[in-house]
């Protein structure tokens, strides 16, 4: 695969994620699209609230990095454009961009969120999909609440080699599950990420950090964030109770294969017994039956939705961790200025 090499006074910033784990990342020197601002202003433009808005990652491999140098977002549409095609749209965007010689090769996608709440099974199926056909693929997750606090929030991730290998069965019963030892810590591998700017975009946050006053650099201490901690602590809680439901679906099931055990073993005894009966009579015992007809075996609920559920509460516990870190942190700096201006 070939670049579009420039000299480093491109306008854009790239960003370069490891391919193998554990691996350390890092960009090239070729000048690219602003991938960030561009993830940014879409969420801007159509994202309201809680909605979520998606786009298309494209770039290169370059050794065992994958350099993301563009991006295009998918389109809104209701259910009324019944007539459009997603699939003809991404194909399209892809061929103009090569025509105007621009990395058009498809490396991932990219997704907002809504206070981290995107472990799911939509974001499960679509990374799949992604990276069983593009084994390179990542999925970006950009959370516009935490970047409004002053730092960019942006990370990389993937399906884990044993997911994947659960998912081409699409076998999420707990026996599958235990047997493959996956539990929600080891669903999802974040990849590290390297943004890379330009040298004169560089220069121009330098310049602008120079001239910025300092009282407005004050504001970011600011603990007016109650409403943050309010919503993330709510999330988690519907997503506890939503665990809980689940926890008591798959005890009744296990309550059901218990009950049911005991009635094939009473079924058995109650053969047995005739059986003995027919002898003593002189009579053929009774043909063999296949006990399983008899008796089906519940079906297990599927696990999967646990297991992301369980994600999704972790995900809410680490950012309620940073957030109070942060503020905790901001307190600190604030005794630290109030202190030094006495």
């Amino acid at each position: 695969m070939a670049s579009r090499k420039e000299g480093p006074g491109g306008a854009g910033g790239a960003f370069g994620a490891a391919k193998g784990k554990g691996k350390a990342a890092a960009a090239g020197d070729a000048a690219v699209k602003q991938v960030v601002l561009k993830i940014i202003k879409h969420y801007q433009e159509e994202g309201q609230g809680n909605e979520v808005v998606q786009g298309v990652l494209l770039g290169l491999v370059v050794d065992d990095r994958l350099e993301i140098t563009n991006c295009f977002p998918f389109p809104q549409h209701t259910e009324d454009d019944a007539d459009f095609d997603e699939v003809q749209y991404q194909m399209e965007m892809m061929r103009s961009l090569r025509h105007v010689n621009i990395d058009h090769l498809h490396v991932g996608w990219y997704q907002s969120t809504y206070y981290g709440s995107f472990v799911t099974r939509a974001l499960l199926d679509s990374q799949f999909s992604y990276q069983h056909a593009i084994e390179e693929s990542v999925v970006l997750i950009y959370d516009p609440i935490k970047t409004a606090q002053g730092s960019l929030s942006l990370k990389a991730y993937r399906l884990t080699p044993k997911l994947m290998e659960v998912c081409k069965e699409k076998d999420f019963s707990p026996e599958a599950l235990k047997k493959a030892n996956i539990a929600y810590e080891n669903m999802f591998e974040e990849v590290p990420i390297v943004i890379k700017n330009s040298y004169l975009i560089n220069v121009m946050l330098w310049e602008l950090e120079k001239k910025s006053a300092v009282a407005d650099r004050h504001e970011l201490l600011s603990l007016a964030s109650s409403n943050h901690l309010g919503k993330s602590l709510q999330l988690l809680m519907d997503r506890v109770d939503e665990m809980s439901q689940d926890i008591v679906k798959y005890n009744t099931y296990l309550r059901n294969v218990s009950k049911q055990q005991q009635q094939k073993h009473q079924y058995q005894q109650r053969r047995q017994q005739e059986n003995i009966q027919r002898q003593s009579r002189g009579e053929p015992p009774l043909p063999e039956e296949d006990i399983n007809k008899l008796f089906k075996p519940p079906q297990p609920p599927p696990r999967m939705e646990s297991l992301l559920i369980a994600g999704q509460i972790n995900t809410y516990c680490q950012n309620i961790k940073e957030f109070n870190a942060q503020n905790l942190g901001k307190l600190f700096m604030a005794q630290a200025l109030q202190d030094y201006n006495n």
